[in-house]
């Protein structure tokens, strides 16, 4: 499992990086957006706008510190770190590479609601593709992960999506923000995690 997020979230990186500076591209990512924008309708306006809330900064420090409170209890010490080395560091990563392409948004009459920083990559996409990998890999073993999996990777999934739809972001920002995630996640798993992960057991 690491080893395909690897392999994706490099492709989706590396992939959205080569496309960046090509005008084909920055195209068709400004006729993406404005088509989406000339197609809201009401209802999903306001998924849209939810999962922006559920995917700001406060909300994904508020859900990992509830998360890594509840694997303290239980003392499991290396998926607490894994969890704060993943959101952390992907996080830094993104906004690091925000201020390197340092990319405009989409014009401001598309946006549907308030955005900071730069437009490579989405920082919501990001945090959402961390998030998601991490509970892929952390409840791989779960009698319900087959029910766990395709939820996180529809979480993440419409989170990008939904950046686009309120037209703060274009779909490589998206694209990025995945890549990055898995590739992040991927890397913290299998240069970390995976060495200790073998010497516990884990109830769920």
């Amino acid at each position: 499992m690491p080893y395909l997020m690897l392999c994706i979230g490099c492709v989706f990186l590396i992939f959205s990086v080569s496309l960046l500076n090509l005008m084909s591209t920055q195209i068709l990512d400004e006729q993406i957006v404005r088509i989406l924008s000339l197609h809201r309708i009401e209802w999903l306006d306001l998924v849209a706008k939810g999962l922006s809330d559920l995917g700001s900064m406060p909300f994904v420090l508020i859900f990992t510190t509830l998360w890594c409170v509840y694997w303290l209890r239980i003392r499991q010490y290396v998926i607490v770190t894994t969890i704060i080395l993943a959101v952390s560091g992907s996080s830094i990563i993104g906004w690091s590479l925000k201020w390197f392409f340092n990319r405009p948004r989409p014009a401001s009459i598309y946006h549907m609601v308030n955005s900071y920083g730069a437009s490579f990559p989405s920082g919501h996409s990001v945090s959402a593709a961390t998030l998601a990998c991490l509970v892929i890999m952390i409840y791989r073993r779960h009698p319900h992960f087959r029910s766990i999996a395709p939820i996180a990777c529809i979480w993440f999934i419409l989170m990008g999506i939904s950046r686009v739809y309120l037209g703060v972001h274009y779909p490589t920002d998206v694209l990025a923000g995945w890549g990055i995630g898995l590739l992040w996640v991927a890397l913290i798993w299998l240069g970390f995690t995976r060495i200790h992960m073998s010497k516990q057991q884990f109830n769920f």
